[in-house]
């Protein structure tokens, strides 16, 4: 094949399990407000398995589902092209609804003080996972033979998905499902449980009195639950609305960074460092993936409720476009040659990659995740989960589709991707100065003053005279807000 068609096969191979990742994002919202937080996570884990064992059963039918390793096989069935694909894009759907539905989760049942460290470790989870999926790949590749080297590899997606059925079946539905359900009783239960905390303590009154206030605050702005009149709730209240788009610009960027391009591309990436062999390209690639998780596991400990999201963004995103920046010069000046040693530019350019990798960790991994999922209404918290979930996804397929491609057109070596990826970061500075604002400490239910909704309910009252017992009789309208607005 040449190096297009060897670069355009590879990338639907990789970006398949992304497009399945947008839908299952955008249906779990559905399924996490019907079923629950809990229920919703067990069904995307059985989704998962049954793509993965589709995967699994084709038996080589295309020659490898783990993108990097197409590199290394050559023998292509094309006539089973269907299977695998249809098993990648359904096992999208369970990832995509998952990935979801557990940040989710996850800020829903955390006191507000280690939310944004509870909410980050499930980045640090994805870095895991990535980690973990480099060494088998290496693993493989050492020491397994024929079909079983990426067989095995397939196989293992299953495993966490499998542990997800059993561990989350374990624990509690999020209080704030319950609350919205009017399962108040059930709620509170909860939360004496994961507080720790008699059902009397202050804490646990206070917690319960912030959610059904909010609660009734949403409820009188539009006086029903309907999906169209949550869609009016979400994009007709400016305090909601700057929410939904500012989840959707922050996974933009995301993914904007360039750091999925490294993480499905990594040993592509070694190969054009320098970087001789498969092998060691594959080593490398699993360095990569221990940089990425103890970076992010540092930042959970000592930064994510103390150095707060906002700075993490800002710092980050000149750090990232300068590692990007050194990589592309590099590369486009001083390229290696191959079968020459790596001259001591170029060992700079992988420190880069590695460095990048941790400012990766230390602002734009796990905030993002941290922001979307702490920032809406509690009605709205799903739909707005959800929305920002399948804009990752989204662009994470734009990434995945695209950047071999990138490295074959922009340049030699690809240089250009680097440089496109660094002018992304140093651009996301300017929108998080003029468009993020802190939410370090803040209870979910405080987000309501920060993003001026409580003001708005306040102006709706008194210019109709109402108390909130009233308000609660007689639920105000999305025209009358505005009108008040």
């Amino acid at each position: 094949m040449s190096k297009e068609a060897k670069a355009d096969l590879s990338a639907n191979i990789a970006s398949t399990l992304q497009a399945g990742c947008f839908f299952g994002a955008l249906i779990a919202s559905y399924i996490a407000d019907k079923l629950g937080r809990r229920t919703g996570l067990m069904i995307a884990a059985a989704v998962t398995i049954v793509g993965v064992v589709m995967q699994a059963a084709a038996s080589g039918s295309i020659p490898v589902m783990v993108s990097t390793s197409v590199l290394y096989t050559t023998n292509i069935a094309n006539a089973g092209y269907l299977d695998q694909y249809v098993g990648r894009l359904i096992a999208g759907f369970g990832v995509g609804a998952a990935s979801m539905i557990v940040p989710l989760y996850i800020s829903e049942s955390a006191p507000r003080a280690i939310r944004g460290g509870l909410t980050g470790i499930y980045q640090l989870y994805i870095a895991t996972g990535t980690m973990l999926a480099f060494w088998v790949n290496y693993g493989s590749i050492q020491h397994l033979t024929g079909k079983a080297s990426y067989i095995v590899p397939l196989t293992m997606q299953a495993l966490p998905a499998l542990c997800l059925i059993i561990f989350i079946s374990l624990c509690n539905e999020s209080p704030r499902f319950l609350a919205k359900q009017d399962r108040w009783e059930a709620a509170e239960k909860v939360l004496t449980n994961v507080r720790q905390l008699p059902r009397d303590h202050p804490y646990i009154r206070s917690e319960l009195a912030d959610i059904a206030a909010q609660l009734e605050h949403e409820r009188m702005l539009v006086g029903g639950s309907g999906f169209m009149d949550l869609q009016r709730e979400m994009w007709t209240i400016p305090g909601n609305r700057k929410r939904a788009l500012i989840s959707i610009g922050l996974m933009i960027c995301q993914q904007m960074t360039g750091t999925n391009a490294i993480n499905y591309y990594a040993p592509t990436i070694f190969l054009n460092l320098g970087i001789q062999g498969t092998s060691t390209g594959l080593f490398a690639t699993g360095i990569y993936g221990i940089v990425k998780m103890v970076t992010c596991a540092c930042f959970l400990l000592f930064a994510a409720d103390s150095l707060g999201r906002r700075k993490s963004l800002l710092w980050t995103s000149i750090a990232q476009g300068c590692a990007m920046f050194y990589v592309g010069l590099y590369v486009r000046i001083d390229p290696p040659i191959k079968g020459e040693d790596v001259p001591p530019a170029g060992y700079v350019a992988l420190v880069c990659i590695f460095l990048f990798a941790g400012f990766f960790q230390f602002g734009w991994g796990p905030v993002c995740w941290i922001y979307v999922s702490e920032i809406p209404t509690t009605r709205l918290r799903s739909m707005n989960v959800a929305i920002a979930a399948a804009t990752q996804w989204l662009f994470n397929f734009v990434v995945a589709r695209a950047t071999l491609t990138m490295f074959v057109t922009c340049g030699r070596g690809g240089y250009g991707t680097f440089l496109i990826y660094g002018s992304f970061c140093f651009s996301m500075f300017f929108f998080v100065w003029f468009f993020i604002p802190e939410t370090k400490g803040k209870s979910l239910e405080q987000m309501d003053d920060l993003f001026g909704v409580t003001e708005l309910i306040k102006e709706v009252q008194a210019e109709r005279g109402m108390s909130m017992d009233d308000s609660r009789k007689d639920p105000m309208t999305i025209t009358e807000v505005e009108k008040a607005r």
